[in-house]
């Protein structure tokens, strides 16, 4: 019976055995006389690629996409292909051949997956569809989801008290959260990969998954996008806007142009928005006039364009011109010869640099003292010292300056002048082999620093108050100008000789840039008239200051002229049914109606249309505006606040002062993105493109609601110190009140050995 079993068991192994072998002999002849799916397949999308699809056909392709999505440059794409995907997330892909090989690329990001049926998967594709955070229809979804309440516990102002509440955790609103923070504070990508923050996320919330640094990137520039279709939409809704232009290159030795939008919203709001941050050919006018010209057709504002604030430089003269030729196309106010406006910070950059050339070895000899007291930590240590035995109290520290930047030299001298007794007591270089502006300051050279500190103090607070941008500057700019023609009458009258000078040279250049009202842009004249509390009055009083009575006036006439013509040209652009040609000083209850008297009606409408600005008739709503008077409540508001408030009152004039209020006198604004720009592209960051670092700076300016400034470690490095010292004391005193407080010995004894280290 065991010897059957064995039989039969050999037999079965045996057929077995030899039924393989046949059907390893079927498998290999079948696979030898047909063609394989692949290489078929293969052969199917050559064919169908061999003929590229036609203009048609890729106008109808990228209307499929986001606007923000464009169709890559030489990809074979496929299009009206009969298919037979019947899933509903094939159409959130476009189709593509590469190598020979169907692949698959995402219509919301860069993603791209293999997608030949026959030898791939289609489980990464429907993944990707459900979670791509680039489709709207996956931003629907996730809304509400992940969602968790949590308590928390607040602690009340000067109390000790916790206050319980609840609170709902959106975690996709800590991931927006972080992406806020690595724009907002210039924070590089990898700042999310180190230990110290995701030690902190662990801690304070350990549910949320921290994204990579790729995926940083990435939702930057979706944020970007996003950002940038709200602005586009605002800039519908507004009316003119005035821009600021500058030029900078970068540590990659890229040449980057800035383009700073200003203007005033429906709210009475001013507005400040960097719209481009782009890489430009070269530093020549008609680059830069052609590369503002393209960024404001691309944002759809090519016929909103008011002024251009640019610096004196030749090239800026050549840009204007090309861009007041646009504007002459796209329709303008005043046929646009009011286009160009000079930075005035930079004319006063000019004409200060004139007088302080007077000056220049005791400023050397400052700057040089300076110097050799930054350039070793001993010094400093040494100098620290001698200021406290000095007793000066004064926060301040040393600081250099930029040679082409008066403003940072005034910060220098101000600041050593309070040192002056501390570089008397160091050893400063001194000997016969140094030129005369490299000696030690003398004496006399202090004194000349004091007096130049004193006069250098009104240009400078003059430079910051015409420089903001959160607040409205063009109603200051006569103001300004005229503060500075008084200081330099004031200096010119001075009984030091160099001073004297020195006003006399700066008065030189000031009247080469505004000695008379040609050289200044009129909207300047017209923006203080438009202030509620200037008006004519002060235009007048201003102008009869720097230019006498007899010319003063005239000008005044001028430029009142020239605001009458300017309201005429807003009023014919404006005018609707509903607003009437004459203001509410005279109103007529007289029957329109044809019958006995209407001639006389008529003709008594039109000679009383001609006594525009006389007292007993005001024609329109600038003359009403320039009688009216102040209430007590109103003194204390600013313009923007009364136009706001009043602006309804004046149908017409209020869309003029819109235009006006808003014109920047300074480029600021796009110089201190350049300052932005040197952080973002340090020497560790050299490698972002321009593309990233234009979508990093514009949305950073974007997110910030108001300038945020720039925190100055060395300036507040005395209270560093200072801090540290009440920390010790503290530890110190804790450490006392342990040692009378027990009676254990071996306690005291740690307690005093723990004192005498924190000693």
């Amino acid at each position: 019976m065991h010897t059957d079993n064995i039989c039969s068991g050999v037999l079965i192994f045996v057929f077995i055995l030899a039924g393989s072998e046949g059907s390893q002999g079927t498998t290999d002849s079948y696979s030898c006389n047909m063609e394989s799916p692949q290489s078929k397949r293969s052969a199917s999308f050559s064919e169908q690629t061999s003929q590229p699809l036609s203009e048609k056909d890729m106008e109808e392709l990228q209307s499929t996409l986001p606007p923000d999505k464009k169709l890559k440059a030489g990809r074979e794409y496929i299009w009206n292909r009969k298919s037979k995907r019947k899933a509903e997330y094939w159409k959130y892909y476009l189709e593509y051949v590469e190598n020979g090989k169907l692949r698959a690329e995402c219509k919301f990001c860069p993603k791209t997956f293999a997608a030949d049926g026959n030898l791939n998967g289609s489980k990464n594709v429907k993944n990707h569809a459900e979670s791509c955070l680039g489709n709207p229809i996956n931003i629907e979804k996730e809304k509400g989801k992940e969602k968790q309440t949590k308590l928390y516990f607040d602690q009340e102002h000067e109390s000790s008290e916790l206050k319980c509440g609840s609170r709902i955790i959106n975690l996709n609103d800590v991931r927006e959260a972080l992406i806020h923070m690595i724009i907002v504070d210039e924070l590089p990508f990898k700042h999310v990969e180190k230990p110290g923050f995701r030690h902190f996320v662990q801690v304070a919330c350990p549910q949320f998954h921290i994204p990579s640094c790729v995926t940083i990137a990435r939702d930057c520039l979706k944020l970007y996008y996003s950002e940038k279709e709200k602005l586009r939409e605002m800039f519908k809704t507004c009316q003119r806007i005035s821009v600021t232009t500058d030029t900078w290159t970068s540590i990659q030795r890229i040449n980057y142009m800035c383009l700073t939008a200003h203007f005033i919203d429906n709210d009475w709001k001013l507005n400040k928005k960097i719209i481009n941050f782009c890489p430009i050919s070269s530093h020549k006018g008609e680059a830069i006039g052609k590369a503002v010209e393209t960024c404001l057709e691309y944002w759809g504002i090519d016929d909103k364009l008011f002024t251009v604030t640019v610096d004196n430089a030749s090239s800026n003269d050549v840009a204007c011109a090309h861009l007041s030729r646009m504007v002459r196309r796209t329709g303008c106010i005043n046929d646009g010869k009011n286009l160009y406006v000079r930075c005035i910070a930079h004319i006063i950059n000019l004409i200060v640099w004139d007088g302080i050339r007077e000056h220049g070895v005791c400023i050397d000899r400052v700057r040089n003292a300076v110097k050799y007291v930054k350039n070793s930590p001993a010094r400093i240590l040494r100098f620290k010292d001698l200021v406290q035995k000095a007793n000066i109290d004064s926060k301040s520290s040393l600081s250099f300056d930029v040679p082409t930047r008066w403003n940072s030299t005034y910060i220098m001298l101000e600041t050593a002048l309070k040192f002056r007794r501390v570089f008397s007591g160091l050893s400063l270089p001194d000997g016969e082999d140094l030129n005369d502006n490299e000696r030690p300051p003398e004496p006399e050279d202090w004194e000349k620093v004091e007096w130049l500190v004193l006069f250098l103090e009104g240009f400078y607070l003059l430079t910051k108050r015409i420089s903001g941008s959160h607040y409205v500057t063009a109603n200051k700019g006569l103001g300004e100008i005229a503060s500075m023609y008084d200081m330099l009458n004031n200096w010119e009258q001075s009984e030091d000789l160099n001073f004297q000078a020195m006003a006399i040279a700066m008065k030189k250049k000031f009247d080469k840039y505004w000695g008379d009202v040609d050289k200044m842009n009129k909207f300047i004249y017209v923006a203080l008239l438009l202030d509620p509390h200037s008006k004519m009055v002060i235009v007048e009083l201003t102008l009869t200051d720097m230019h006498g009575p007899e010319k003063g006036t005239k000008l005044a006439n001028d430029v009142k002229e020239f605001a009458y013509s300017l309201f005429e040209e807003y009023r014919k652009m404006y005018a609707t049914s509903n607003i009437p040609d004459c203001g509410d000083n005279m109103s007529m209850d007289i029957d329109n109606s044809k019958g006995v008297g209407s001639d006389y009606v008529r003709k008594l409408k039109e000679r009383a249309k001609r006594l525009k600005g006389t007292s007993g008739y005001a024609i329109s709503e600038l003359d009403r505006y320039l009688n009216d008077q102040l209430g007590p409540e109103e003194e204390e508001q600013d313009a923007l606040t009364w136009w706001g408030k009043n602006g309804q009152r004046y149908v017409i004039l209020n869309r003029m002062a819109r235009d006006i209020l808003a014109i920047p006198l300074s480029t600021v604004a796009s110089e201190s993105a350049f300052s932005t720009g040197g952080r973002t592209l340090d020497p560790f960051r050299s490698s972002l493109t321009p593309k990233m670092v234009q979508a990093l700076l514009c949305t950073q300016d974007w997110l910030r609601a108001k300038e945020v400034p720039i925190v100055d470690v060395e300036e507040n490095l005395k209270e560093l110190e200072e801090i540290e010292k009440d920390q010790n004391y503290a530890n110190a005193s804790k450490g006392s009140h342990l040692c009378q407080g027990k009676g254990n010995t071996v306690h005291t004894l740690a307690t005093e050995r723990l004192f005498e280290i924190w000693k």
